[in-house]
């Protein structure tokens, strides 16, 4: 199975993701600036497609692309991955990914998420101010559950959450051994 790995990275979690699935997978790696020079005749050699962007407002960055695209290949294994700093398992990530896809969209494109982390350092500075307001009128609020001013804490400042683990459902859905994809 040809396999084809896009992304869009800022501070390299989404970078580093990519390229663990594309060795895992034995998929070819592109970045998504790349991918939107590519005609479309180039895409058709490949079995299965996954795009790979940071989540930021409950959203996954630049995915607008990738969607428009799958309208056509829904003859391939399509997938979409989505790295932040929240950890997996947290209710926030459910909703990311419930809102990731329309009813239409979940029929031949399964989304993913891998918790990664901040890196202020390498944030674009609009980003970077973003976060910090974000963070810092989250972190005020009174009656804030303990395990989310937790969370908050530690989004204050840089911090690495990602697991090479996270790509294992991700390489075998690609790869055709997931069970959901079988049935």
């Amino acid at each position: 199975m040809k396999t084809l790995v896009i992304y869009t990275s800022q501070t390299g979690f989404t970078k580093r993701y990519a390229e663990w699935l594309a060795d895992r997978a034995g998929a070819d790696l592109l970045d998504l600036k790349d991918a939107q020079k590519k005609s479309a005749e180039y895409f058709d050699d490949y079995d299965a497609i996954c795009y790979g962007g940071w989540a930021m407002a409950e959203k996954i960055v630049k995915s607008k692309w990738f969607l428009e695209k799958a309208v056509n290949w829904k003859n391939k294994c399509l997938a979409m991955f989505c790295v932040g700093g929240t950890p997996n398992g947290d209710h926030m990530v459910d909703l990311l990914l419930q809102n990731a896809l329309t009813d239409e969209q979940r029929e031949y494109i399964k989304v993913f998420y891998c918790q990664g982390g901040m890196n202020y350092e390498k944030m674009k500075a609009p980003t970077r101010i973003t976060m910090k307001m974000f963070v810092s009128s989250l972190r005020n609020k009174k009656d804030l559950p303990e395990d989310k001013k937790i969370m908050f804490d530690r989004m204050a400042t840089s911090y690495d959450i990602s697991d090479i683990r996270y790509i294992e459902p991700i390489a075998a859905y690609l790869s055709g051994m997931d069970e959901e994809k079988a049935v």
